[in-house]
């Protein structure tokens, strides 16, 4: 379950980061102003580039919290500024990896519910949150970023989402 979680939200989070620094040397380099970026939508009724990368981190750091049975980091309010995102990032991932691991590990038929952002609980054992809720939702918010960048010209390839191993 540790692998499942930690060891998938983790590495991609610090993609997600690297994503987010070539897409401010690629604004910077076209002379632009690289919030410009954030507000990039695939469709009107799509989230933002900004939203994209807050979902991603909601749903990592509350499944992981979920599983390991405590609160999950208290996020600041999102902002659309490159710094800010970054650090959402970094606390994201900070807190993810504070997790005990043998929590983490007992929790595949633990009963947990996911509250959605309108109050509505879901409910779900911890493996099939992460099967087929937490871990899903988070790779469409970092594929949906990545795309968003790449249309917008940032000069990315699958190794920079799939990161440097």
């Amino acid at each position: 379950m540790y692998e499942a979680s930690v060891g998938l939200f983790v590495p991609y989070l610090r993609n997600l980061s690297a994503l987010l620094d070539k897409g401010v040397a690629y604004a910077e380099a076209r002379k632009f102003n690289p919030a410009v970026l954030l507000g990039m939508r695939l469709s009107p009724d799509m989230y933002d580039l900004a939203q994209q990368i807050g979902e991603a981190c909601r749903h990592a750091t509350v499944a992981s919290a979920l599983l390991a049975e405590r609160e999950p980091v208290v996020l600041p309010v999102l902002e659309h500024d490159m710094a800010g995102l970054q650090a959402r990032i970094a606390t994201s991932i900070e807190f993810i990896e504070s997790l005990p691991r043998a929590a983490i590990d007992g929790a595949a038929e633990q009963q947990v519910f996911f509250r959605l952002k309108n109050g509505t609980e879901l409910p779900f054992t911890g493996r099939t949150l992460l099967l087929t809720f937490s871990v899903p939702q988070f790779f469409f918010h970092v594929t949906t970023a990545y795309d968003l960048l790449r249309h917008a010209g940032v000069e990315l390839a699958k190794k920079d989402y799939l990161g440097r191993k």
